[in-house]
């Protein structure tokens, strides 16, 4: 039985392990952000369409000065012309609002369409970026990484960027003209009203001040539950399987909830603060009105003045709260924008090729090893190492298989020669080079890999068997020779048959047939088979045998495999052990020695041996 102490213990222990999975999914915070900075970072993605920008502004501009003149042309209507009672001074009044009007509107629709393309394209641009930059990135950055976080950075921070463009930010700068202009004009039209307008405004700069960082950090705190949110979704998806094998519907709706509460409350705080802004702009422009209506009683002006005085008082407040909504605006989007920023400058480069100062000599071509591993230390987590001291090799055209058991470094070595991952201590070649003086692409391309788990991209066949833009004729022949073109061509569409979303029309069989054929279509010197027919059964293995030998045919092969029965016919076997060579040798040496594949070997196929219902003993494989 549990004792309380034990009890507390095992509570505790499941907070601290909630706590870190809630971390794992949590942004990591931002120090505080400079709005300049960040636009200076924008404006690359913004410079190649600058010429519609400046037009767009030198449209805002026109606009807002054309705005400016109506209060006055309404002030000389009414006092030339309503009160002298000429017509003609009414007539041309008329005249000039309307076209004022008419221009103002045109100047709109030129306006709006050049901001809106130019922000269209720029976000269009970083949106590339970005997603370019992820494919730079090394594979360990992507170890720590929830998938939805990453899917935000380039869809919603990126379109909370582009809400700058879309809701006509960029029109603060006919605002702060508008602004300055009328506070001119109110001069000019009556000091004495001016003085009494302008003496509750300092209470809307005090109100901004407050406003402005709370909204910052609910913005940022909005940004980082969406990113919590998606990344909760992609592993529902994507774990549907399991939550329904395993009934846990109802344990992942009550996760859920808990992150859409908090993204709610999250949003609820945004919308206090901005409700707060708009009621204090509201409450001061009432205020002032009232003020200046109280002073008429005892400063007299003319009927045309007090018009065109109350028009400019409420074009005041207007640009005021058009600036506080774009303000708002502007935190969403410089919220956005250090989040995407944040993650292009993660300094985490895929493979960098070192210089020709650092590189260490070639070993001539023919006579080198196709690869070799020397000494070779490596742990995902540095203080954990997974290989210690591991030095194999394989010479041109030979079959290499590891073998051991689960967790003991096999994959990791094939990882490892792709450089998905650099190693902490020893050396790794590949014919002849360490892998560290070949470019990524050089590197790779040295390599053919059929994977177990066989991920197909949404397409066709033959996109799929090329890896992308397929030569149709070269994928026919590719599957000829795998003696798969009559299982797989046969679908309605021929090589042009879709493929799709996760492969779920298409058998395990055939995936693992269109992996191999990936792989000989690309035709690389090495072939890693990393568990390629493990996830399958006897009697596909069986059909999958000669796909495997066209592919391995003149090839050097690196073949990891749990079924012994995979690798009799290698070359050579070595056997890792806790992540270090145990013992290597052939299939038969190694039965002779006695050592752990002798173990392995028995327990494997003294199950072949183990009675079925009906009596009789299973064939053995071996």
């Amino acid at each position: 039985m549990n004792t309380p102490n034990g009890a507390a213990a095992e509570a505790v222990s499941k907070g601290r392990a909630e706590e870190k999975l809630k971390a794992f999914h949590e942004e990591a915070g931002f120090g505080k952000a400079y709005d300049r900075r960040l636009l200076i970072k924008l404006w690359p993605y913004v410079r190649p369409h600058q010429r519609l920008l400046w037009l767009a502004v030198l449209v805002i501009l026109l606009s807002a000065v054309g705005g400016l003149a109506k209060p006055l042309i309404m002030k000389h209507a009414l006092d030339e012309g309503v009160l002298v009672g000429d017509e003609g001074v009414l007539m041309a009044a008329g005249f000039g609002l309307a076209a004022i009007a008419i221009i103002e509107q045109v100047l709109l629709f030129i306006q709006t369409y050049a901001v809106q393309i130019v922000g269209a394209r720029s976000m269009a641009s970083l949106r590339s970026a970005t997603f370019r930059f992820l494919h730079e990135l090394r594979q360990g950055f992507f170890d720590t990484q929830p998938v939805g976080r990453l899917v935000t950075r380039v869809t919603n921070d990126v379109d909370a960027i582009q809400e700058l463009f879309a809701s006509g930010a960029i029109n603060a700068v006919g605002d702060l003209v508008r602004l300055v202009g009328i506070v001119v004009l109110m001069v000019m039209l009556d000091p004495k009203l001016s003085l009494v307008a302008f003496a509750a405004t300092p209470l809307v700069g005090l109100m901004v001040v407050f406003v402005r960082r709370r909204l910052r950090e609910s913005f940022r705190e909005i940004r980082a539950k969406t990113a919590q949110m998606n990344a909760n979704m992609s592993e529902q998806v994507n774990g549907m399987a399991v939550v329904q094998a395993f009934t846990q519907k109802d344990a992942a709706a009550r996760e859920f909830d808990q992150i859409n509460v908090r993204y709610r409350d999250a949003n609820m705080k945004a919308i206090k603060f901005e409700a707060m802004q708009d009621a204090a702009i509201e409450m001061v422009a009432a205020v002032c009105l009232a003020s200046i209506i109280a002073a008429l009683g005892y400063h007299s002006v003319s009927f045309g003045t007090i018009v065109a005085f109350n028009a400019y008082l409420l074009m005041f407040f207007e640009p005021i709260s058009a600036l506080a909504q774009r303000y708002v605006l502007l935190q969403s989007a410089m919220t956005g924008a250090e989040r995407v920023f944040s993650l292009l400058e993660v300094d985490a480069p895929d493979a960098p090729k070192r210089t020709p100062e650092e590189a260490s000599a070639t070993v001539p071509v023919g006579d080198s090893p196709a690869f070799v591993f020397q000494d070779v230390v490596f742990g995902y987590k540095p203080e954990r190492p997974v290989l210690r001291g591991v030095s194999i090799s394989a010479k041109r055209g030979e079959k290499l298989a590891l073998v051991g058991p689960t967790g003991s470094g096999k994959t990791t070595i094939a990882s490892l020669l792709l450089r998905l991952y650099d190693i902490q201590e020893g050396s790794i070649r590949v014919q002849g080079r360490d892998v560290r003086d070949f470019s990524r692409e050089e590197l790779r391309a040295c390599f053919s890999v059929v994977p177990q788990d066989v991920y197909l991209f949404p397409g066709s066949i033959a996109s799929n068997v090329a890896a992308g833009e397929p030569d149709l004729a070269k994928v026919e022949r590719v599957l000829r020779k795998l003696k798969a073109w009559d299982l797989l061509a046969c679908r309605p569409g021929g090589l042009l048959a879709r493929v799709e979303e996760r492969a779920s029309n298409f058998s395990g069989g055939e995936r693992q047939l269109i992996a191999f054929a990936r792989a000989l279509y690309r035709d690389a010197p090495i072939v890693i088979l990393d568990e390629a027919t493990a996830s399958v059964d006897s009697d596909t293995e069986a059909r999958l045998k000669e796909a495997v030998e066209e592919l391995l045919k003149d090839r050097t092969a690196l073949i990891i495999a749990h079924r012994l029965s995979t690798i009799r016919e290698a070359d050579r076997i070595v056997v890792f052990q806790a992540g270090r060579v145990a013992e290597s040798g052939s299939h038969e040496e190694l039965l002779r020695h006695g050592g752990l594949y002798a173990r392995l070997h028995s327990l494997q196929f003294a199950k072949a041996h183990v009675p079925h219902a009906g009596g009789a003993a299973a064939a053995p494989q071996g």
